[in-house]
């Protein structure tokens, strides 16, 4: 089931609000299926907040949202989420397989096996094999990112969102991110929603973009 005509994701009338202070509004938005969407936008647009509403972490004040034709809901296994690209605490006692693991576990049922078996291709998808066993803590950004990537991914996610993940990156990282994602939206035709400040590291990668302005300006479509 998909939601208005035909659309993966589609906002009616949105709004959201804090207190008086109005985030976006009248944000009437459709992504079709397989469509990867970039939103533009420098920092307190509601790029971020965005993602949240489709995460179902926050209720719109106003109009609806859909995801496949249903409203969004946290931990749903339709919804994959790689966020910004944050150094994780050296002393960290886990490995880079178990925050993989955490992608898998929770809400999506499956035997301990079959839960490895994802695991275990989904590191593999993002070439992470080497160190996924390593603390996650002494590995490099790009290597981190990576293992973020295939958490995301452990699921099989129908839409996936990325909030700024090639931030904090060296030029080479961003490149390898940014072929990751674009290899498995191509590949499983997977719907993407890409918050990004910059869309040189990630034109070859969309297919259409949006910006988002401060204090009230809803993403308003423009050709990318």
């Amino acid at each position: 089931m998909t939601g208005n005509g035909g659309a993966a994701v589609s906002l009616r009338g949105a709004a959201l609000r804090f207190g008086h202070h109005v985030i976006w509004e009248d944000l009437d938005l459709d992504i079709a299926p397989g469509e990867c969407l970039a939103v533009l936008g420098p920092n307190g647009a509601g790029k971020t907040t965005l993602l949240k509403v489709l995460l179902g972490l926050l209720p719109l004040t106003a109009g609806t949202v859909t995801i496949d034709g249903r409203p969004p809901r946290r931990g749903s296994p339709v919804t994959g989420y790689v966020p910004q690209q944050k150094d994780f605490d050296r002393d960290l006692p886990i490995r880079g397989r178990d925050l993989v693991q955490f992608g898998v576990d929770g809400h999506r049922p499956g035997l301990p096996l079959t839960r490895a078996r994802q695991v275990d291709a989904a590191i593999a998808a993002v070439g992470a094999q080497d160190y996924a066993d390593a603390p996650v803590g002494l590995l490099s950004g790009g290597q981190q990112q990576r293992l973020r990537i295939a958490q995301a991914l452990a699921g099989r996610p129908r839409l996936l969102l990325c909030d700024e993940p090639l931030l904090s990156l060296d030029p080479a990282s961003q490149q390898q991110v940014t072929t990751l994602l674009n290899d498995y939206h191509r590949e499983h035709g997977t719907t993407v929603v890409f918050v990004t400040h910059e869309i040189t590291p990630v034109a070859v990668f969309v297919d259409r973009c949006c910006t988002s302005r401060p204090a009230g300006g809803p993403p308003a479509p423009r050709t990318g």
